[in-house]
Parts: C-alpha cells; structure tokens; sequence
C-alpha cells in the first residue's frame, strides 16, 4: 500500500494494530471501577492524573488519565505504532484528518493524536 505522496507506508509492511490505549474520564476514579469490574483490569495509579492498565502479570497495555477542564479529547483512544509520530500526523492531515494533541514526548517514546474525517480521536506512538 502506498501512503498520499506514492511512498510505501508503514501500514503495507506492518498492518496497523493498536499498541496502546488512553481513556480520559472527567472522572477518572469511577472509570477506573467501572472497567476494573467489567473485565478485571489491574489498574494501578501512577499519580493523581494517571493510572495504568494491565491484564494480570503482563505489561501494562494502556491507561486511565484524569481530563481537566481544557482536556483535548474525552473517551477512548486506541494508539497505533508509527515509525515516525510526525510524519504519519502530515499523513493523517493530508488524508482530512485534523490535530488533536500535538507531538509530545514521553517517558516511552513519541506521541500524538488526530480525529479522522468523521471526529473518531486516533493515537500515534513511535519509540
């Protein structure tokens, strides 16, 4: 599959499949009980704004965050590994998508989120 400027995308060689996942919750404490009773997640505070997710003994897979008042987004995203978090956000743009969360780094690597054509939030993360 070739990306909008013709070149290979990241996608043909490795198809995408969510790495990550964020839930922002005006109300982070009972999203945290509602999901830790609905499929037994181990959810286990990093601070006050920030909880991570895991199945068990496994890595954490995601994270429970705390949305203020000037939160980008509310709700669930699923991240989606990229070689490069900038050039697939000019990817995403060029297609109709529009920026949500800008760059940032993190203690794990890269990331950012778009809405698609239809508002869905995506998120991207690179090492």
């Amino acid at each position: 599959m070739t990306d909008v400027d013709g070149k290979q995308s990241d996608s043909a060689q490795h198809p995408a499949v969510p790495g990550w996942f964020d839930i922002s919750s005006p109300d982070a404490a009972r999203t945290a009980t509602f999901y830790r009773g609905m499929f037994g997640w181990s959810i286990d505070a990093l601070d006050d704004t920030y909880s991570m997710v895991s199945t068990g003994d496994d890595p954490p897979v995601g994270g429970i965050g705390q949305a203020g008042p000037k939160a980008p987004y509310t709700g669930f995203v699923a991240y989606f590994p990229v070689d490069d978090v900038d050039a697939a956000l000019a990817r995403a743009e060029k297609l109709g998508g529009t920026r949500v969360l800008e760059p940032q780094s993190t203690p794990d690597g890269r990331i950012a989120v778009f809405a698609d054509p239809d508002g869905n939030n995506v998120g991207l993360l690179s090492p």
